[in-house]
């Protein structure tokens, strides 16, 4: 009798445990279930009880239940399967961005892709991934560069058309996140595309955020400049109006040579403003006034009178457009 009575307990035991859970919000329906299983009963009452205190505590309790009872194909291992993949897809949104901040870029990528499959328009995963390309590349890992374009620009456009992600962190708003995101645009596109850099790094450089005050921005605008604006036109000059007599022709092109040139020099008087008297960036802002100088003196009848005040003054004047 009295083992009677003990299996009946842990039968109305069990009952009670399923059909807590398996109650489905804002519903009515309740599902029971005997069984004289103690293993069963301990696993789910596991899960049960770590549900909301400790979720990684239940994932691996319901793991356990679906690996030793996954013959029952009934409503408690489609519910334990169910909950399972919730909580993977917040595992995966958790992680994201823990790998990105420990630079396990593969993994970040690899996470990424799997939310992108559940959640194409997650904003907040092509933020993250978006800017990720930037610290990958700025590290020697070129491999993602392609991937990160793309979810930079698709976010950035999402943003621009009103779009909001869950939680602008670790940015500090909307402009300081499309300040972030076209400053990764410019940079990933600047060995490959100098030309197309220039947009986004000029986009970058007009938002109130910390990438106006960051020398790299200027210094970045200037290479892309140089290595797509005045190289092409230069070499141009160089195959048509080279040691020949100047003509209206020479002349205009050489005026136009001329115009991103003065970008160049603005946007190198730009970077070593902003770096300041910082001793960390004293080897660049030699390297930078060196180069600036060059351009400076070519449009100023080979002289550098004035440069020191042109440099004072270049955070103050609006960044001229793209010629």
């Amino acid at each position: 009798m009295k083992l009677l009575v003990l299996k009946s307990l842990k039968r109305l035991a069990f009952a009670a445990v399923m059909g807590l859970m398996l109650a489905a919000p804002g519903s009515s329906i309740v599902f029971a279930q005997e069984t004289d299983d103690p293993v069963k009963i301990e696993i789910y009452k596991r899960f049960v009880d770590n549900r909301l205190p400790n979720p990684a505590v239940a994932y691996q309790a319901a793991r356990d239940y679906l690996t030793k009872y996954n013959k029952d194909k009934d409503q408690y291992t489609d519910y334990l399967s169910k909950w399972m993949a919730a909580y993977e897809r917040d595992e995966r949104k958790r992680n994201l961005p823990i790998f990105i901040n420990e630079k396990k870029f593969a993994e970040a990528y690899s996470t990424g892709a799997k939310i992108l499959a559940d959640e194409p328009n997650y904003l907040r995963a092509q933020i993250d991934l978006g800017y990720a390309g930037y610290l990958a590349s700025s590290s020697k890992n070129e491999q993602f560069n392609t991937t990160a374009l793309d979810y930079a620009r698709t976010a950035i456009q999402a943003i621009e058309a009103g779009k909001t992600p869950s939680e602008w962190a670790p940015f500090k708003g909307k402009d300081d996140t499309l300040a972030y995101l076209n400053y990764a645009v410019g940079y990933l596109t600047l060995k490959t595309s100098p030309d197309q850099a220039i947009d986004p790094l000029l986009k970058a450089a007009q938002y109130e955020s910390d990438i106006k005050k960051t020398p790299s921005t200027y210094y970045f605008l200037a290479v892309a400049y140089e290595s797509g604006q005045y190289k092409t036109l230069s070499a141009a000059y160089q195959k048509d109006f080279a040691d020949k007599p100047e003509t209206p022709a020479s002349k205009a092109a050489l005026e136009k040579l001329g115009v991103v040139m003065d970008r160049i020099v603005d946007a190198y008087a730009r970077a070593i403003a902003a770096a300041g008297t910082d001793p960390k960036t004293e080897a660049s802002r030699k390297e930078w006034l060196l180069q600036m100088t060059n351009y400076y003196k070519f449009r100023h009848n080979n002289s550098d009178a004035g440069i020191n005040e042109f440099i004072q003054g270049a955070l103050q004047r609006p960044l001229p457009p793209k010629p």
